[in-house]
């Protein structure tokens, strides 16, 4: 592009001075360099700016046309980019264009030294974040291209929360004076400062994803996005997908689907479910995780795989990888660092401390009960929780809405009899005979959940947000389990 009238390098050059490059921010709060494209056919400049950045510390590619810096953009991931308007083959604006019609695009500057207000106008109507007029100073490209990426990251983490079918709830912890359990936990400590990929094993409620979030928030980068997928709630057909994303025009949309994995970048991806990855998606994740990038579905530009990879399922995988159901090479890869959980069964110990704790926790307008009488908890210390402390939590969330005068008895839990109580003779409790509540089949996690949405409806009177508030979870997910449980609002309630 020709100088203006009367500009010379040195006006380009502007403040240039010898200073230390400094870290450039990043999602983790670790230095990472802010990858910058520059398309500027302009031979001096072009060299000056390249020089310039690198030296302030950013990751540079220079294109000398408008072609060359399309190709570019295809095979290699950028955060901002520096364009000029008018270059030989395709001009800056058609560039802009065809930038923006891609998934997460880099933030683009235009440039010009023909500088009109017809330029600018059209810059921004094409989704420029600024326009730029030359001469210009280096400090101020500096200044400018930090700002895009700082708008970036915003647009990023805009396309994660919208991503997001569940509201995160906050990071809970471990109650438990099981020794077993501690060491268990110690190691999750240990486990969290390395990026290698962790395996969680451990029955249905035993608080699998509860360590996966622990990994994040304790490792490398807990300011960066937690992404929890669950593999098994996936079309088999499609969980490539969903994990990889997919370019335009290669799904029935006919638009771009981010995947997991780019939704994840510079934070942790929890896969629960592994054992239900299909084989396609088994062999994609292997080759991301061997070659640290991946490709969208159907696409051509690789992106770095640059995720903390959790996984967890409730099965032994063994018996699957021996029958070649699981892919035998990703098994390896995924069990370098494992965390076992045990059954709440096996720690019975920590029954009274998670119940009181449970009742702590619930939300004042919520209680019924402050206290757990001493008949109600060796109810709970005998039954054998097949469901875990999920089903402990869904069983006292219950109960203490039944509750009166502040006290939780036995008579509000619903549980069935214990095997070794069924009888009065069966019943050594030193003479005193301890009252259980008995039902006929002991109640599913599904039907204990029923019951709770349905009972905590009917204490606000079917207003939803309340509801919504009091159990924890977000207004769309009480929406979807209004609908799959077949609740119908009372006559004259509004919501």
């Amino acid at each position: 592009m020709p100088n203006a009238p009367g500009a010379s390098l040195a006006d380009y050059v502007g403040a240039r001075m010898a200073v230390t490059p400094p870290a450039s921010p990043a999602v983790d709060g670790t230095a990472s360099p802010i990858r910058v494209l520059i398309a500027e056919d302009e031979a001096h400049l072009g060299t000056i700016l390249e020089q310039f950045m690198t030296a302030r510390g950013f990751s540079v590619r220079l294109a000398r046309d408008g072609k060359s810096a399309l190709e570019l953009l295809r095979s290699e991931p950028f955060d901002v980019a520096l364009f000029d308007v008018v270059m030989p083959d395709l001009d800056g604006l058609e560039l802009l264009r065809l930038v923006r019609e891609g998934p997460l695009p880099p933030e683009v500057i235009v440039s010009t030294g023909n500088e009109t207000i017809e330029t600018a106008l059209a810059a921004v109507e094409h989704g420029a974040y600024d326009f730029l007029p030359k001469p210009y100073r280096m400090a101020e490209i500096d200044a400018l291209v930090r700002r895009a990426w700082e708008k970036r990251l915003l647009v990023r983490n805009h396309h994660y929360l919208n991503a997001r079918l569940e509201r995160q709830a906050p990071v809970g912890s471990f109650v438990t004076q099981y020794a077993p359990l501690t060491a268990v936990l110690s190691m999750v400590g240990k486990f969290a400062a390395s990026p290698m990929p962790v395996l969680i094993t451990g029955e249905a409620g035993t608080g699998k994803a509860l360590v996966a979030q622990l990994l994040h928030r304790h490792g490398a980068r807990p300011g960066g996005p937690f992404v929890h997928v669950d593999c098994a709630a996936l079309d088999p057909a499609m969980q490539a997908a969903e994990l990889l994303g997919v370019e335009r025009g290669n799904d029935h949309t006919g638009g771009h689907r981010h995947g997991a994995v780019e939704l994840a970048t510079g934070g942790t991806l929890y896969l629960e479910h592994i054992e239900a990855l299909a084989p396609t998606a088994q062999q994609q994740l292997h080759a991301a995780l061997d070659s640290a990038s991946f490709t969208r579905r159907n696409g051509t530009q690789r992106l770095p795989f640059d995720v903390r990879l959790v996984v967890s399922s409730n099965r032994d995988m063994l018996p699957l990888v021996e029958a070649a159901a699981f892919d035998e090479a990703l098994w390896h890869r995924l069990t370098a660092m494992r965390v076992a959980l045990p059954p709440l069964r096996d720690r019975a110990v920590d029954i009274p401390l998670l119940a009181r704790h449970i009742v702590a926790m619930t939300p004042p307008a919520q209680r019924g009960a402050r206290r757990i009488s001493d008949d109600a908890m060796q109810v709970l210390e005998r039954y054998d929780w097949p469901g875990n402390v999920r089903e402990l939590k869904l069983v006292l969330e219950r109960a203490v809405l039944l509750a009166d005068h502040g006290v939780l008895h036995a008579a509000h839990l619903l549980l069935p009899e214990p095997a070794s109580q069924a009888t009065p003779a069966a019943r050594a409790d030193g003479g005193r005979s301890v009252p259980v509540p008995v039902v006929s089949t002991a109640p599913s996690l599904g039907e204990l959940e029923r019951t709770h949405i349905a009972d905590v409806l009917e204490r606000t009177g079917w207003h939803q947000g309340r509801t919504a508030e009091l159990l924890g979870i977000s207004p769309k997910t009480l929406y979807r389990k209004i609908r799959e449980y077949g609740f119908r609002r009372p006559s004259g309630r509004n919501a």
